[in-house]
């Protein structure tokens, strides 16, 4: 019963740690993306200050999912140093409670944290992502030229004697509306003999719906035209596929969408990368914990210095580094997905496990 108590003691003071802490960062968070927003968009014919607040909150969740490892590391280093300095973990030391019974509270709350990253969080995240995409779109309006370097991959249609490679600035519409397109065509010998520059171009059954097009040929005067078609062999499904960024694709959509890339031929690298980056979560959080407990467990009985703190940090950070490192290696076919999410958590949890029994156990 005592134990039981104590834990529910234990999980209750990590769940209200997190909540302060992720009530914090996402002010802070709030704040600085908004006033980048502004600082960037607000020469923009359609950006109003409550645009750039509703593109900001729309953008949080985003930016809240990157910070969660840390978020992690910070709540259980001030959780068990807290405890520490009131010397409830020495009472709980002396009551016969070994460090893997105490410490099981805070790995079940960041499990918990970690599944609710991966299945809330996550669909949030990108669902957030593409309605900031579809609103910056609109402030820079039709005939605006995007300052971003292209983002997406160039597309290639082959079509009876027209061969065209295409390429945009941003995506919409799961990747079947291009934004600032443009097109160039080639004869049979390589040359490029058009390019078209549209503000808009979607995708329809058979064929490309071009808007405000600008056409240049080698050796005459650009033309405007308001419209324009371009007969196409691409299906829409492909082109979802194709074009679609992994970060607008929540947790739940993955493993569809993991299948129809792998029947277009198209690669699925950055796709299986993302969604075993978001299983193996809840594990990185827990890692995250026992790194915590590694520099707090023993603050106040051993008088532990700020350096130790701080290697902690430090030791967090890396592990962060490491695990986007690796997973961009993944999602660009360096390094298996699997190994590439897996092996850096996996590692970090013997790690902490191993220190914390030589801590503990001798």
């Amino acid at each position: 019963m005592m134990f039981g108590t104590l834990s529910r003691y234990f999980f209750r003071r990590y769940l209200v740690t997190t909540g302060w802490f992720l009530v914090g960062v996402s002010a802070i968070a709030f704040l600085l993306d908004f006033s980048e927003t502004a600082g960037r968009m607000s020469g923009l014919p359609g950006y109003t200050i409550g645009g750039g607040v509703l593109m900001t909150a729309v953008r949080l969740p985003l930016i809240l999912q990157q910070t969660i490892p840390f978020v992690a590391l910070f709540v259980g280093i001030t959780v068990l140093i807290g405890l520490n300095r009131k010397y409830e973990l020495v009472v709980t030391r002396a009551a016969g409670v070994s460090v893997w019974q105490f410490m099981f509270p805070f790995i079940i709350g960041s499990l918990a944290l970690g599944v609710l990253t991966m299945t809330a969080l996550n669909p949030l995240a990108a669902w957030g992502q593409r309605q900031a995409l579809l609103v910056e779109s609109d402030w820079r309006g039709e005939n605006a030229v995007l300052r971003k370097a292209p983002q997406i991959p160039w597309l290639r249609q082959i079509s009876g004697r027209d061969d065209v490679i295409i390429g945009a600035q941003m995506v919409q519409e799961n990747g079947t509306k291009l934004v600032d397109a443009v097109l160039i065509h080639f004869d049979s010998g390589g040359q490029v003999i058009l390019r078209q520059d549209a503000s808009t171009a979607k995708l329809e059954d058979g064929y490309w719906q071009l808007n405000n097009v600008v056409e240049r040929k080698p050796g005459e005067i650009p033309v405007r035209k308001a419209s324009a078609q371009l007969r196409t062999n691409l299906k829409q499904d492909f082109v979802q596929e194709r074009l679609t960024a992994p970060e607008t694709i929540g947790f739940f959509d993955l493993s569809n969408r993991i299948a129809a890339a792998k029947s277009f031929g198209i690669s699925t690298k950055a796709l299986e990368t993302q969604f075993n980056s978001l299983l193996s979560q809840p594990l990185l959080l827990v890692a995250m914990t026992l790194i915590a407990a590694t520099v707090s467990l023993k603050f106040s009985r051993f008088n532990q210095s700020r350096s130790v703190i701080l290697g902690g940090i430090l030791a967090g950070f890396m592990l962060y580094v490491i695990t986007v490192l690796v997973k961009a290696f993944g999602s660009s076919g360096v390094v298996p997905p699997f190994v590439a999410t897996w092996i850096p958590v996996v590692v970090a949890l013997a790690l902490g496990a191993t220190i914390l029994l030589h801590q503990e156990d001798g």
